[in-house]
């Protein structure tokens, strides 16, 4: 085999190819260093072999045979410095028994595989590819540059089993996630702020869910900025106040009424185009609102607030909201009354949309592709490993990751 193949073909440059050996359907191509050797602690060329150590490198394969690179690595003593070392193995990173261009291959592959396929395909472990991913990873995404920041989106997502969370933090020009906390609640966003404001980013809007612990965070850290209470979550707590209430009568309901009641959480829950009429549940969803008059109040108002987002501008969007607080406490329904109170409270970060039209929409997604990623592996022991598979999650082809 020419030199010029081992170099163009398998990255060996510095080296002469002394025979090739085919044992077990496996290919092995020893070789020897070329003239020049230098000590790998101060470049001198003043040096003098003092021995060597045999060793085998993984080599990128030859369609489905193995390829093995052997090496008697010379120990060598330097002249200039004084130091015995072995000398540097230029194709090989670090002390690791593979080539440089065998984990490029890896990586190339995970782009289009899972990393259990890849291990299989290539007959390595598991762990071989998930720790050349890692340091890939770790290189590219270990520390987020945060100094172009404007527009974030703060959520929390759970893990596992155990009440286990994260809470992430997204780049909402972006789409890519810049922040990974262990945990929920204020303390998780802790290390984040510290970054933050060392990186001098110039933050305008954040948008987060009601919780009062992300809104004192963000006020306290952030205290100039325009705070966007997302429109997911307004409508999420009001279907939960509609289911709490349509428990509530259904444990207070006659015989009659539990059965047409039953079933029907679902059926308010969902957006009227979305009923499927040859199921009959149109009929079925008009029947319970006929039957209770306070159910057909908060269903009407329920689907009357998603209309909160979509006003011409600012000024209508207020005199909608006032309203819409005014009507629920006027039917004295106490999970209406309940949603009136905590919307007026927080009218100032609702309205804010209309200055800044953001919401944590795009870090909903991000969370599904979360939750993806933990099922096609199974789950993560590593969670540093997952947490530079979030960071990665805006670049990853999402339907392959695994």
């Amino acid at each position: 085999m020419s030199t010029s193949l081992l170099y163009h073909a398998f990255g060996l440059k510095g080296y002469v190819h002394q025979r090739t050996e085919y044992v077990g359907g496996e290919v092995c191509f020893v070789v020897e260093p070329a003239a020049g050797l230098r000590c790998s602690a101060c470049r001198s060329r003043e040096v003098i072999r003092r021995g060597g150590r045999q060793r085998r490198f993984r080599g990128l394969p030859i369609g489905r045979r193995r390829v093995w690179i052997e090496l008697t690595v010379p120990r060598l003593e330097c002249k200039a410095c004084g130091a015995v070392r072995q000398a540097a193995v230029s194709f090989a990173p670090g002390q690791h028994g593979y080539t440089k261009r065998f984990a490029r291959y890896v990586l190339e592959l995970v782009r289009h595989m899972t990393m259990w396929d890849v291990a299989e395909h290539l007959g390595v472990s598991w762990n071989l590819v998930k720790e050349l991913l890692k340091e890939a990873l770790r290189r590219r995404f270990g520390r987020p540059r945060l100094k172009e920041l404007r527009l974030l989106a703060i959520d929390e997502i759970s893990i596992g089993h155990g009440q286990r969370y994260l809470t992430v933090v997204l780049d909402l020009e972006t789409g890519a996630v810049v922040f990974v906390g262990h945990g929920k609640g204020a303390e998780a966003l802790d290390p984040f702020w510290k970054r933050l404001k060392s990186a001098g980013a110039r933050i305008e809007a954040v948008a987060v869910d009601m919780s009062q612990a992300y809104i004192n965070a963000v006020r306290s850290n952030l205290p100039t900025v325009t705070l966007v209470f997302d429109h997911f979550h307004v409508v999420k707590l009001m279907n939960d106040k509609l289911s709490d209430l349509r428990r509530d009568l259904q444990r207070q309901a006659v015989s009659q009424e539990k059965e047409v009641l039953k079933g029907t959480r679902w059926l308010l829950l969902k957006a009227p185009k979305k009923l499927d009429e040859t199921k009959g549940e149109v009929e079925r969803l008009e029947a319970a609102l006929a039957l209770n008059a306070p159910l057909a109040a908060a269903y009407y108002l329920k689907e009357d607030l998603r209309q909160l987002w979509s006003q011409p501008d600012k000024e209508c969007a207020t005199a909608f909201l006032e309203g819409w607080i005014e009507r629920a406490r006027a039917t004295g329904v106490r999970q209406l009354v309940q949603m009136s109170n905590t919307l007026s409270v927080h009218r100032v970060g609702l309205l804010a949309y209309y200055d800044v039209p953001i919401s944590t929409g795009p870090l909903e997604g991000t969370n599904n592709k979360i939750k993806t990623l933990q099922r096609q592996a199974y789950g993560y022991r590593d969670t540093e490993f997952l947490r530079l598979r979030i960071f990665a999650l805006h670049e990853t082809r999402y339907e392959l990751v695994g």
